[in-house]
């Protein structure tokens, strides 16, 4: 961390930093443990400069998830800009390798978080992202609609304009529009972490679920559990908690497969052709 930063905190926390360490947990940003005589902080700081609006958004995501008082998130203490990008504050969780009791407990939670829903649209207050990239969150009535021109469509296209698809590869707006509405019926909105793979939740260390990194809004519960089975899979004592509350219906393979699709482009726009095969073969597939 840079020193004018670390005197920059310690001017707004009024309180002396006695160490900084670098440590995992911020893919996008750089991430920091900040040690004070008292406390302890993790802080990530970000130079791009959408920096302060993306921390903004994460901070309201964090919050609204915590509102529901269903799954815990770090407490957020400052969101501030730098001279250059910004910074996000936060609560230091300290995290050990999770029980499959506690493991089960994140899906009970989880669940409980996709059960409430205090409205009948699907989106969210404002745009937020997705990584590194935008997400529109333009509120819709009808989920199919809502998934296809704030999720798939934009991907689809930026994918096309930076010739990691092709062209010919993307369905029409109207074949994407008749392929999902015949996939997704009855749907109701639930609050979503929204980018639910395994470096976004933690254990405490006191074995109490939390939540981090969300990339938030209203859509289908099956959206965060379908990331969930995208890089590898949570354990099974969380699927069978999961299964308690929402049990697996009819169409759900295809349904995780088209969920899949939208954070496959997504790392195919951030990281590369790596990813193309995946998205190739759910495009042929369905569409």
């Amino acid at each position: 961390m840079d020193i004018a930063i670390k005197k920059h905190l310690e001017y707004l926390l009024c309180v002396r930093i006695l160490s900084v360490r670098a440590i995992s947990g911020g893919d996008i940003s750089k991430a920091y443990l900040l040690e004070t005589e008292t406390e302890r902080f993790f802080c990530k700081v970000n130079h791009e400069k959408e920096a302060l609006t993306m921390f903004q958004t994460e901070r309201k995501g964090l919050e609204a998830i915590a509102q529901t008082k269903t799954i815990a998130t770090p407490k957020v203490c400052m969101c501030e800009p730098l001279e250059k990008g910004a910074f996000l504050l936060m609560e230091y969780i300290p995290q050990k390798q999770p029980t499959p009791e506690e493991m089960g407990q994140l899906g009970h939670q989880l669940a409980a978080l996709h059960q409430l829903a205090d409205t009948t649209q699907f989106g969210w207050e404002q745009d937020n992202f997705i990584g590194s990239l935008p997400q529109s969150n333009k509120k819709h009535t009808d989920w199919y609609c809502f998934y296809a021109y704030e999720r798939l469509l934009p991907q689809l296209h930026m994918a096309s304009d930076q010739n990691k698809l092709d062209p010919k590869e993307i369905p029409s707006e109207e074949q994407l529009l008749k392929i999902l509405e015949s996939f997704f019926s009855e749907v109701r909105p639930s609050l979503l972490h929204g980018d639910l793979w395994s470096g976004n939740y933690l254990i405490s260390e006191a074995g109490t679920p939390y939540l981090i990194d969300p990339a938030a809004y209203y859509g289908h519960s099956e959206v965060d559990v379908a990331m969930t089975r995208l890089f590898g899979g949570f354990s099974e004592s969380f699927y069978r908690a999961y299964a308690t509350h929402f049990p697996i219906t009819t169409g759900e393979k295809e349904r995780t497969d088209i969920y899949q699709l939208y954070y496959l482009l997504v790392h195919l726009n951030l990281f590369g052709s790596s990813y193309y095969g995946s998205v190739h073969a759910i495009l042929k597939k369905y569409f």
